[in-house]
């Protein structure tokens, strides 16, 4: 039977071809360390929200009054409910810190640096829409905690003159939070991020095989060396196979996070859902601590420390824009951060004060 599928695949798709060239004989760098299996930890993690999602959706009902109740019955009477939505809490928060460590060592190890500069742009938009998919879904448990961050967040852009109050009335549906707001943000997560995300991710990895894996994670590569309008694929005849070699690398970092996201959802199951994330939102009663997920912490508590908002909000989409073209900024051919010592510095601080903001942020 097996023997019969494999011939029928390999009439139309030349199945021996396929898995020739993109993993038996496709060569990676002998040199390649773990942190480049991130990249592919964070794909499968996108595959677990994706079947996580798909089950909540069959049981969610995006209608003010009856999405709390939608997702208390998802956890107490669905059959194994409470174990997708608790893989999709949980698998959603790692899958951001994964992100971000995915783009810190790479930065770190300068792998931005021309040819890869689109690669670059590629992933950092890929987090910024990892974010707003983690930004809309806060929102579709109704919560007293999802209701009111959802209102700080929404009021962010008022702080512009001019466009600032249609943008936040766009984003809402109206002057305040309500069921207009919870079915956009419901349309953004599942049907409008989804094909925007795919789309960026099928260049992303369009990009990494057409350029190729960086062979030096640290010091000048010859690639830097070859004029601009020159194009060579990255080749590595004295590598390693993709398969198996590289590839159970991949799967052993996979199966670690998988194995974290279990012990996070065995153990501290609450780490995600604090009281108010368990309590249905109420318009009338504004909660005590009004905050967002840990990764907008940082921002958000940046904003409270600067007196004018427009200034504050002004400086941080400075600092997005710094961040997703850094690769054209960067003149230096000196990809070894630890020889770049001011470049090592002011990385150093921005990382010690985005920690220092979370955490500040977190009370």
């Amino acid at each position: 039977m097996f023997n019969k599928i494999k011939k029928w695949l390999e009439v139309r798709i030349g199945l021996d071809d396929l898995t020739r060239t993109q993993l038996t004989e496709y060569r990676v760098p002998k040199n390649v360390n773990i942190f480049a299996t991130l990249g592919f930890v964070a794909l499968a993690g996108y595959a677990l929200e994706v079947i996580s999602g798909i089950f909540l959706l069959i049981y969610y009902t995006p209608h003010p009054d009856h999405a709390f109740r939608s997702v208390q019955d998802i956890m107490t009477r669905v059959p194994y409910g409470w174990l997708f939505r608790q893989m999709h809490v949980m698998g959603s928060n790692i899958l951001i810190a994964v992100v971000m460590l995915h783009m810190v060592t790479v930065f770190l190890m300068g792998n931005y640096k021309r040819p890869r500069e689109l690669t670059w742009v590629g992933g950092g938009l890929m987090l910024l829409v990892t974010l707003t998919f983690g930004l809309s879904g806060y929102l579709l448990p109704w919560t007293q905690l999802s209701y009111w961050a959802t209102t700080v967040v929404t009021s962010m852009p008022t702080a512009f003159p001019y466009v600032g109050d249609f943008i936040a009335r766009l984003l809402r549906g109206g002057d305040y939070i309500s069921g207009i707001t919870l079915g956009r943000f419901f349309a953004l997560h599942i049907a409008i991020l989804p094909p925007v995300f795919l789309s960026l991710i099928a260049l992303h990895l369009f990009l990494i095989r057409r350029i190729g894996i960086s062979a030096t994670p640290f010091g000048t590569s010859d690639e830097e060396k070859r004029p601009l309008t020159e194009y060579k694929k990255k080749t590595y005849p004295d590598g390693s196979p993709y398969y198996p070699y590289f590839f159970r690398k991949q799967l052993l970092m996979v199966m670690i996070y998988v194995a974290v996201m279990f012990f996070l959802i065995t153990f501290m199951p609450a780490m995600f859902s604090p009281d108010e994330a368990n309590t249905p939102a109420n318009p009338l009663k504004t909660p005590f601590h009004i905050r967002p997920e840990w990764y907008f912490l940082a921002p958000y508590q940046m904003l409270k420390l600067i007196p004018n908002k427009f200034l504050g909000i002004s400086i941080q989409i400075i600092l997005v824009g710094i961040f997703l073209l850094w690769p054209f900024l960067d003149s230096q051919k000196e990809k070894n951060v630890f020889k770049r010592p001011v470049l090592r510095g002011v990385f150093t601080f921005l990382l010690a004060l985005w920690v220092v903001l979370m955490f500040w942020g977190k009370y």
